[in-house]
């Protein structure tokens, strides 16, 4: 269940950890079953949890070292929201750590949703289950067609460039999109085109080897400016 198709297919994704595992439990994912090597830790009288070997969860997990318990759930009906006032916008980001990282900065600062370009890489990947810690559970993500979604937006959209304004003088608007691109190419043209404005991090360092900052690096200084702004 590693590949998108075959979780459409099924309408189910997985979810390891005892960890993020009990913190399914207080959301609006459905679990259809759970798998564990220490049941007694998982137990609920709504859920089947079977006890299996250390051998077997090896095979049905994603990682090297697993670690207690797979869960099978089932994928959430995706429903946008309304436009709230900060929300990040993903285009064409495509590793699964990054977005993970993302979804997890977005939990912390209380955006409650990400829109993605329809390329962005699929939420439901284990990858990003893993590394947003839980987080997946509290912040609604959803894929569009991002030129239409920009295009209608009444929330002003914000994208980063090397060019951009300072993020340390930076006047945040009332109703934002934070426009975050993809990780080698930056955003698409298209995209561009719907901007109003452009913030950058400026470089305080005098090393020129570090050309770039990640993404979710990038996207963590960002927002703990425009919170600083708003207080």
């Amino acid at each position: 269940m590693d590949r998108k198709k075959f979780r459409q297919k099924y309408n189910l994704f997985l979810v390891e950890g005892n960890k993020t595992i009990t913190e399914l439990f207080n959301s609006n994912f459905k679990i259809k079953e759970i798998f564990s090597t220490d049941p007694q830790k998982l137990d609920r009288q709504d859920i089947p949890v079977t006890h299996i070997s250390e051998n077997e969860l090896k095979k049905i997990s994603f990682l090297q070292n697993p670690k207690d318990s797979v869960a099978v759930c089932y994928l959430r009906e995706e429903k946008k929201l309304e436009d709230s006032d900060l929300q990040l916008v993903l285009d064409g980001i495509q590793d699964p750590g990054n977005m993970g990282t993302i979804i997890r900065l977005a939990d912390w600062f209380g955006i409650k949703q990400i829109i993605c370009s329809k390329d962005t890489v699929d939420f439901y990947n284990p990858k990003v289950i893993m590394s947003s810690m839980g987080s997946f559970t509290r912040v609604n993500i959803v894929y569009e067609d991002l030129t239409e979604y920009l295009s209608h937006t009444k929330n002003v959209n914000i994208g980063t460039d090397m060019e951009g304004e300072n993020i340390y003088s930076f006047a945040r608007p009332e109703k934002m999109n934070l426009i975050l691109g993809n990780e080698g190419n930056g955003m698409r043209p298209e995209t561009e085109k719907l901007l109003e404005k452009s913030v950058t991090i400026p470089r305080f360092g005098e090393s020129q080897s570090t050309e770039s900052l990640n993404v979710s690096m990038a996207a963590s200084i960002i927002l703990g400016q425009l919170f600083r702004v708003r207080e």
